[in-house]
């Protein structure tokens, strides 16, 4: 049986390692073995072959559909944009037989649209066996150590990204980064190695890119891999600042993480829902409440700071919990 415990110390974890890049899925495997005793067998009936009728399953559903709501609450101008911008779309594009887009909302909606297909299929296909083949402990270590390096990796992708030319060069300056004065070049400025590339705007992203970085996402399926963290990465690969990756790491998770919590969220109506009714209200308060605190942090963390504290945090504990686990 759940404990309130357990409901309230897993509903928290998943609030906040939803959207911070170190793999919610991953934690709520890792954390529950690393524990042990009456923790240990939420991990096991979760990554068996019948763990559709898992209470802990159920659980982590709804904790997920607490997160998303989170999501839509804090980003919800952005979405009342990004749904109008689509609307307009619509009438014009089937009128004219093909896609008519005429500003940045509308673009934003078709990138979003695009860039959910391939994990849309990829999870509706494939979910379950990932789940029941690497949903396991030593597994899930070996994945959240393979994160540290893909949030490295998209650090050094970041200096290397194609660039939007429109935009002003940006210099450190002490722990931020102050756009370069136009035509401004004297001794003290820093070596071209270590000036941050300009970062291309949002909208300025292909539809192929879009794809590209929604197939990123699919690596999310393997616990301990952080979907925000992938889909970043992805962002920052295509030339994005850390602030837009983020933007659009967020805005890309709520569909994706509200249609998977709907889609399985009528199986704690049956018996795996069957006794935990006050735990599993406990666990999505406290999940969407450090989700929206999670999301305010992180938008402002990242207008001037990078991915590497979580790099180092995936590498170092997921290299503890292999050796606690091989």
């Amino acid at each position: 049986m759940l404990t309130y415990l357990q409901a309230a110390v897993i509903g928290l974890l998943q609030g906040v390692s939803e959207l911070f890049p170190v793999s919610s899925l991953g934690h709520s495997v890792l954390v529950p073995a690393f524990i042990g005793g009456s923790w240990e067998h939420l991990v096991t009936e979760s990554s068996t072959s019948t763990s559709e009728t898992s209470p802990y399953l159920a659980f982590i559903v709804a904790l997920h559909v607490a997160t998303a709501v989170a999501l839509l609450i804090f980003f919800r101008k952005d979405w009342i944009r990004i749904i109008s911008g689509l609307l307009r779309t619509i009438k014009p594009s089937i009128r004219a037989r093909r896609l008519v887009v005429t500003d940045p909302d509308e673009r934003l909606a078709w990138l979003l649209i695009i860039a959910t297909i391939p994990v849309g299929i990829t999870g509706l296909l494939l979910e379950h066996s990932f789940r029941t083949l690497f949903a396991k402990p030593l597994a899930a270590a070996i994945f959240l150590t393979i994160n540290g390096l893909i949030l490295l990796a998209g650090e050094r992708l970041r200096r290397n990204a194609p660039t939007d030319d429109t935009e002003i060069p940006a210099v450190p300056v002490g722990d931020h980064l102050e756009p370069a004065a136009a035509g401004r070049h004297t001794a003290a400025e820093p070596a071209a190695d270590q000036v941050l590339r300009p970062a291309r705007r949002l909208a300025t992203l292909s539809y192929r890119e879009a794809g590209v970085i929604g197939f990123f996402q699919t690596f999310a399926l393997l616990a301990g891999i952080s979907r925000s963290g992938i889909t970043m990465v992805g962002g920052l690969a295509r030339g994005l600042s850390h602030r837009d990756a983020a933007r659009f790491s967020f805005l890309l998770a709520t569909p994706i993480i509200l249609a998977a919590g709907l889609l399985k969220l009528p199986g704690l109506a049956g018996p795996a829902g069957a006794g935990i009714g006050g735990q599993v209200l406990l666990g999505a308060v406290l999940a969407g409440l450090a989700s929206y605190i999670s999301i305010k942090f992180l938008t402002r963390y990242f207008e001037t700071r990078t991915l590497m504290p979580f790099a180092i945090y995936s590498l170092v504990a997921g290299i503890i919990c292999i050796i606690r686990f091989a």
